[in-house]
């Protein structure tokens, strides 16, 4: 066998592992949301900050730079870095997701959990208050 026609088997076989792994994660029913549940405690926390424009534009920003590498930009869980990741990344458009509450959503963002880090240390709370309200842009 020639060398070109080894190295055009080798892409061929490449190719069609990258196609069947990447095809075999893009479901995520079994992401980080489906095990991981907040305190009830942090159902009664309440988010002090309107879902106005200028704090939805504040938490994009928040969520561009610091979940959709994981996250994937529309929300889905499908971002470049999440696909390696076990348990995947929340589908922040999916209804068991969005019916969470604020304080939850706020708990999970505060202490994270592998190989999602914590952010308590990293954002202010008002910052991971902004996050929460974007997220609810995701609602389907």
């Amino acid at each position: 066998m020639s060398f070109t026609k080894f190295f055009h088997l080798i892409v061929a076989i490449s190719t069609l592992s990258l196609l069947a792994f990447t095809s075999s994660n893009l479901d995520n029913s079994d992401d980080q949301n489906s095990t991981w549940k907040a305190p009830k405690e942090a159902d009664e926390l309440k988010n002090p900050l309107a879902e106005n424009g200028a704090e939805l534009i504040k938490g994009k920003k928040l969520y561009n730079q610091m979940c959709a590498v994981c996250h994937g930009a529309k929300g889905k869980g499908d971002g470049v870095a999440g696909a390696a990741l076990n348990p995947k990344p929340t589908n922040f458009t999916m209804a068991n997701v969005q019916a969470q509450t604020d304080g939850a959503l706020f708990w999970k963002l505060s202490e994270g959990r592998t190989p999602m880090a914590s952010y308590k240390n990293t954002l202010k709370e008002d910052q991971r208050w902004q996050l929460v309200n974007y997220l609810r842009t995701f609602k389907k």
